[in-house]
């Protein structure tokens, strides 16, 4: 089950509740494999990975996967959020928001005019 904060639109939280599907997700790089230019490894070990996420207005990062996640939006932004075969989400994301996902494969796409800056932390 997903837990997002109420800042979320509600559409969002049923679209991520219900995006889930892990023959697909299995099929996908992580997110930092997928789209290198984007991402920032920070660390990396037996239990954790953290990685930094740059999008630019109008930057699309390629479908990627991640496990059970926690992000922290340093600079939010109004972000697309697509999963696989599911309806596209859009979301205004405030500076400072926290989220946790379970895991799942998706593509973020920054419709704002800031670029979007997020720590996430996920789960090995």
């Amino acid at each position: 089950m997903s837990f997002l904060r109420p800042v979320w639109k509600s559409g969002l939280c049923l679209l991520l509740a219900t995006s889930a599907n892990t023959h697909a997700h299995e099929q996908h790089e992580p997110g930092h494999i997928a789209s290198p230019q984007m991402y920032e490894l920070l660390l990396e070990n037996e239990r954790a990975l953290v990685l930094k996420i740059m999008l630019k207005p109008g930057e699309s990062d390629a479908f990627h996967r991640h496990n059970n996640e926690t992000v922290y939006f340093e600079k939010g932004s109004k972000l697309k959020i697509e999963t696989l075969g599911g309806e596209p989400v859009v979301a205004d994301v405030p500076d400072g928001h926290v989220m946790w996902h379970e895991a799942w494969t998706h593509r973020v796409t920054n419709l704002g005019e800031q670029t979007a800056i997020a720590i996430i932390i996920e789960e090995k």
